[in-house]
């Protein structure tokens, strides 16, 4: 791959990365309710799910869900449902009223737990998959071969730059929540942000 395309690809992907979306709204929003160990832990999550839709990219499996209604409107009702489960969650913390302890910093959910959660939110989002099956061939260079490679090569620094970024979202967040964590009621109202941004997230993935 030519230097320039290399530079183009990579700063294309900061500012997708960078751009507002469901990703960066919930890591943000669990960054500030459980710290930022917990909002990385999801960031890789989040990440590996990237790399798993560039596998079905590579593999030529991702056209073949696009070319299937059917499989389609499925990854959506399942991606959807497992995202107003995670919202019904967090809503039944809210109303419960559990407060956010500065010492038990991201235990609320376990690392293994919040890890599962990123990858499925990726894996499940048939719009994560129909992004990567438009946007990586872009940047394939098909008269120097193996393209399975180059879009593998592409994928991976796509995931490496967005684990960065999110990372240094997480870390941030985590900082201002050590800011606002005095606050009265702020455990409730990250929780009942929380469940408000995976519900906008799920009814996303129905409607459009």
């Amino acid at each position: 791959m030519e230097g320039s395309t290399f530079i183009y690809f990579l700063t294309a992907s900061i500012l997708l990365t960078l751009a507002p979306g469901p990703d960066i709204l919930y890591l943000l929003t669990k960054s500030l309710a459980d710290g930022a160990k917990s909002g990385i832990t999801l960031a890789c999550g989040l990440v590996s799910g990237i790399v798993f839709h560039t596998t079905l990219v590579m593999v030529g499996v991702a056209t073949l869900i696009k070319s299937s209604a059917t499989a389609m409107l499925l990854l959506k009702i399942f991606g959807a449902a497992y995202l107003l489960f995670l919202a019904f969650g967090a809503f039944k913390s809210a109303r419960a009223g559990k407060k956010i302890s500065l010492s038990k910093s991201g235990a609320k959910s376990s690392s293994a737990a919040l890890y599962k959660r990123g990858v499925l939110m990726n894996v499940l989002n048939p719009k994560v998959l129909l992004f990567f099956l438009a946007f990586l061939p872009q940047f394939v260079n098909l008269s120097e071969g193996n393209a399975s490679l180059q879009i593998l090569f592409l994928g991976i620094v796509f995931a490496t730059q967005a684990l960065i970024i999110f990372s240094i979202i997480a870390f941030f967040a985590g900082r201002v929540r050590k800011i606002i964590l005095g606050k009265k009621n702020i455990g409730q109202i990250l929780n009942f942000a929380e469940a408000a941004v995976l519900t906008i997230i799920a009814l996303g993935l129905l409607l459009f």
